[in-house]
């Protein structure tokens, strides 16, 4: 689809008419649209809620700078520094060319009030903090340095653009797209589980049905005095596996597998206390063990909270231990 993007130019007006016509004419050459207050210059408030309507509608925001402040506002901010701080805060990317010689500019352009020349050269500094300006001189440089720069902006920053109601896709066509997109997820599923449901092979890998001796530690308080004491547990990967498996359907994250096998490891091993907490070496193990076995799964994603973290679960494999482990069978 071919995209075109709408930019607001900003600048004062009486100065830099033919300035803005120039920039105007390449804005229109690169297929962009340009948006200007050429037949309406802000001069009250009701024409500003139009200004702003049209910036939210643009995808760039290209500013002008030569000798004049302009007029202001009832804020005491010129209406070109105004249009500069929303576009900002909407978060539109800024071109902005500034006169490289102000004292070459004609004394009918430049700016006569010393109060508003300071204001002036204070919106320049503002303009050039944290972003690269590019410098002009004369009306002639200005579609080159527009073309340039706002060519590099679209490539690093694409925006949303405008297109063409006719380039559209169709709604079957958006239909048959959608249907390929989960056919696809649907693929990738399959693939996972098949390369999850085979064991990885790995030389003289400990028997499942082996034990492994596991340490922590734990706290205990008694009249008001707290304490922390040692544990160790003994027990086949088997069982290891089968102790934490029903908890991992639920996807949890590292920690709280670590914190939940810590608990029921220390009731196996006959202790009562809080804050159980097995070796993390030895956890990481665990983890590494199980994985061999292809029984479980770990993937690094986004938790609720916003953050990044490590989530538990089980492949196919190890489901089918899980259900094989703790089902409760017949007597007989």
């Amino acid at each position: 689809m071919n995209k075109r993007y709408q930019v607001f130019v900003s600048s004062t007006y009486a100065d830099l008419k033919d300035e803005r016509q120039s920039v105007i004419q390449a804005l229109m050459e690169m297929d962009c649209i340009p948006a200007g207050m050429e037949l309406f210059p802000a001069t009250d408030e009701e024409q500003w809620l139009f200004i702003k309507k049209i910036i939210d509608d643009c995808d760039y925001y290209l500013l002008i700078i030569g000798g004049r402040y302009g007029s202001t506002t009832s804020e005491g901010i010129s209406y070109t520094e105004k249009e500069f701080d929303y576009a900002v805060s909407n978060g539109l990317k800024v071109v902005a060319l500034i006169h490289g010689e102000p004292d070459n500019i004609p004394f009918g352009k430049s700016e006569q009030d010393p109060h508003l020349r300071a204001q002036l050269d204070k919106f320049k500094q503002k303009v050039m903090t944290g972003r690269l300006v590019k410098f002009w001189e004369a009306r002639g440089e200005l579609p080159g340095l527009v073309a340039l720069s706002l060519s590099k902006t679209i490539k690093t920053y694409p925006a949303v653009g405008w297109v063409r109601g006719g380039s559209v896709p169709s709604e079957t066509l958006l239909l048959e797209l959608n249907e390929l997109r989960k056919q696809n997820s649907e693929l990738q599923q399959s693939i996972q589980k098949f390369a999850s449901a085979a064991q990885p092979v790995i030389d003289n890998i400990a028997n499942i049905d082996s034990v492994h001796t596991i340490h922590g530690t734990y706290s205990s308080s008694y009249r008001g005095s707290s304490s922390k004491y040692a544990f160790e547990h003994t027990i086949s990967w088997r069982n290891l596996f089968a102790l934490i498996a029903p908890y991992l359907v639920e996807h949890p994250s590292d920690s709280s597998v670590k914190i939940k096998l810590s608990e029921c490891l220390l009731e196996l091993a006959g202790k009562s206390g809080t804050s159980a907490r097995i070796n993390d070496q030895e956890f990481k193990t665990i983890t590494i063990q199980l994985k061999a076995y292809g029984l479980v799964q770990t993937r690094y994603t986004q938790a609720i909270n916003g953050g990044m973290a490590l989530f538990w679960s089980l492949t196919d494999r190890g489901e089918r231990l899980m259900i094989e482990s703790r089902v409760v069978r017949e007597q007989t």
